[in-house]
């Protein structure tokens, strides 16, 4: 699943043939059918792997928000999300793009893919109540607010991908702060 993991990556799942996946790994492609009855299982299996490890409060730990570091904490957190110089983060960014285009066509991975996009609109609802309970976050529309979050966040981070050159930390920064009451705003 590795080498698929990186193949998907660099070529794309569709490009990616199961020929490729046994030459990088050194068998040949009948061996893969001892682990796999298909390449959609493969797929499959990488999805589920790849998913299972990006929850919510791998970037933002609820029990750290405090008044005090509230913003701060909130911009730091969001730029951990986005693609960094660091080639492995990148490469599971791109294979998570991959399956959000399959996704488009799949009803299957639709489903968690949306699935795990609630939870993180959900992580950020959390966090704005919580802000909001500590006087740091307007107290007006939070559901609006946490999806205006997720949506920056993840639209900043398909650009990055993209290598579309913008400001990413700054606009991250503007969209913290819109939500952030004046006295609590970062600079």
């Amino acid at each position: 699943m590795d080498a698929a993991f990186s193949l998907f990556a660099e070529y794309g799942i569709e490009n990616t043939s199961l020929s490729m996946i046994s030459n990088e790994v050194g068998i040949t492609k009948p061996s893969i059918y001892y682990h796999f009855a298909s390449k959609e299982e493969l797929v499959e299996q990488t999805f589920k792997s790849t998913f299972k490890g990006e929850p919510f409060e791998n970037y933002f730990r609820m029990d750290q928000f405090n008044k005090e570091n509230f913003g701060e904490k909130l911009y730091r957190c969001g730029l951990n999300m986005l693609p960094q110089e660091d080639k492995e983060h990148f490469t599971v960014l791109k294979v998570l793009n991959e399956f959000m285009l399959i996704a488009e066509r799949n009803e299957k991975y639709k489903e968690e893919i949306v699935h795990i996009q609630q939870e993180f609109l959900v992580g950020f609802q959390s966090i704005l109540k919580k802000g909001s309970e500590l006087g740091v976050v307007l107290p007006e529309k939070i559901d609006t607010h946490a999806q205006i979050l997720a949506l920056v966040i993840d639209n900043i981070s398909r650009s990055m991908m993209m290598n579309f050159q913008i400001d990413y930390q700054e606009v991250w920064k503007e969209t913290v702060n819109s939500v952030l009451k004046e006295d609590a705003r970062i600079n």
